[in-house]
């Protein structure tokens, strides 16, 4: 049997590596803009890019709720990005586009201004973003920072943003 030194982790083979390779492994995010600003979404929770299309509103829903739509049989809420951020209300055009995104619990669109990119990101290179307020960090719509050159791109936590949406409906 082999003896553990305090403060050190027992070797188990391979460990080392995967923890390694994990870390390495960089992550994907799609880019939209509101604005002049850049904002990122995970990749693997986009189910896909639509243009613009009316909705259907809903009685007592809140501001940044647009509405509904029909997605091939799945009745889908379309939140404005720009109104949840406290931006002012998005008046869509034709260029205008909808990312439905998935998390654990439902569907939602995002309308945005524009998709711009799919960046990759090493998991190092996000930085937390400053606290602004005494809000706790589960309430957050972002989830870190990333610096490409001169750009910097906002990641967005959908569980933050979508599970903040859905309770703000349900207490209107």
């Amino acid at each position: 049997m082999n003896a553990i030194t305090p403060g050190t982790e027992p070797s188990v083979p391979g460990m080392h590596q995967a923890k390694a390779a994990a870390a390495a492994d960089p992550r994907q995010f799609i880019t939209f803009t509101l604005d002049a600003q850049e904002y990122g979404v995970d990749i693997m929770r986009v189910r896909e890019i639509k243009g613009w299309t009316e909705t259907t509103a809903l009685p007592q829903a809140p501001s940044y709720v647009r509405g509904v739509i029909n997605l091939r049989g799945i009745i889908v809420p379309i939140l404005d990005l720009r109104a949840r951020f406290g931006m002012g209300t998005t008046e869509p055009t034709r260029m205008h586009v909808v990312i439905i995104v998935i998390t654990d619990t439902r569907t939602t669109g995002l309308l945005v201004d524009a998709v711009s990119d799919i960046i990759s990101v090493e998991p190092d290179t996000i930085r937390p973003v400053p606290r602004m307020d005494d809000r706790p960090a589960e309430d957050s719509f972002l989830d870190g920072l990333v610096a490409l050159g001169e750009r910097m791109v906002t990641l967005v936590s959908l569980d933050g943003l979508i599970g903040s949406a859905g309770a703000s409906a349900r207490t209107h």
